[in-house]
């Protein structure tokens, strides 16, 4: 990898991370640094780019751990519950990072443009960690610093965005992303279920009324759910249940029985009993920590 534009990537992230060390100068570009390790946050990552320039970030999917290092990124292709912070920073060589959300639409453009091939026929993980290379790179290099020509933003950022969409679609991870852009893809239906089971995460379901709505068989469903989140759909659920009451203890005055309640669970002492296993303190201390 080329060491001086690989330097310049530093240079940029760190320069426009801005004050609080978090800005988004872009809709679906983030750059951020940290001087020091983070605690370990649940989210749910969206289909992203993320790129380490310095230090390293550590995530948890299911049993699933995954770090990836400066020089190394992440490529998500499906909605997941995840776990992570940065694991390794310093004041003296902080944090840094960008990603990129990435968009269906733009791939299936790429892909209809170029004849490029639909891929093996098994789908590949939703998550995967990857080298760096040059090619990957250089646009990356040039997007960030389009920041610094705010004129040429939005008549250029969009060519960089597609370049650095069709060097994902080149590398080790171009099945993932190439599946992004198949509405027909097993992936494409996975992502339908995920979709439903977030947004009816509090109501019970069986595999079988999700996999029909998806096309799917109940045994073929669960396989391919499992291969691309790590999870069973009801692990899924369960871990979009106890991030919703995380957001509801931070954000609302609901007691922890009421917030259990809200998010699915019919006993208080079992929602509490999940909640410590995925966020090491009983809710009740977030609720006193909001």
């Amino acid at each position: 990898m080329d060491a001086t534009l690989f330097a310049e990537l530093q240079a940029l992230i760190a320069r426009h991370a801005g004050a609080d060390g978090l800005r988004r100068p872009l809709p679906g570009l983030l750059v951020a640094a940290a001087p020091a390790p983070t605690p370990l946050t649940a989210y749910v990552t969206e289909p992203v780019l993320s790129v380490v320039a310095q230090g390293a970030k550590h995530l948890v999917l299911g049993t699933q751990d995954l770090d990836y290092q400066a020089g190394q990124y992440l490529v998500a292709s499906v909605d997941l519950p995840v776990s992570g912070h940065v694991s390794q920073a310093s004041a003296a060589r902080p944090f840094l990072g960008m990603s990129l959300t990435l968009k269906p639409d733009v791939i299936t453009a790429l892909m209809l443009d170029t004849g490029l091939p639909r891929g093996p026929s098994a789908e590949p993980p939703g998550i995967a960690v990857s080298a760096l290379d040059d090619g990957l790179l250089e646009p990356l290099v040039r997007l960030l610093r389009l920041l610094e020509r705010p004129a040429d933003l939005p008549v250029l950022a969009p060519a960089i965005e597609r370049e650095i969409l069709w060097r994902l679609m080149r590398g080790p991870q171009g099945a993932m992303v190439s599946q992004l852009g198949l509405a027909d893809s097993t992936m494409a239906q996975i992502s339908r279920a995920i979709r439903w089971i977030r947004q009816h995460h509090a109501e019970p379901f069986h595999i079988e009324d999700v996999a029909g709505q998806v096309g799917m068989s109940p045994t073929s469903f669960h396989r391919h759910f499992r291969r691309v989140t790590s999870l069973s759909p009801i692990q899924f659920q369960k871990q979009i249940r106890l991030q919703q009451a995380r957001s509801l203890l931070l954000s609302s005055s609901q007691n922890v029985a009421a917030v259990g309640f809200a998010v699915g669970y019919d006993s208080p002492s079992q929602f509490s009993r999940e909640y410590r296993r995925l966020f090491g303190v009983a809710p009740g201390q977030h609720r006193a920590s909001a």
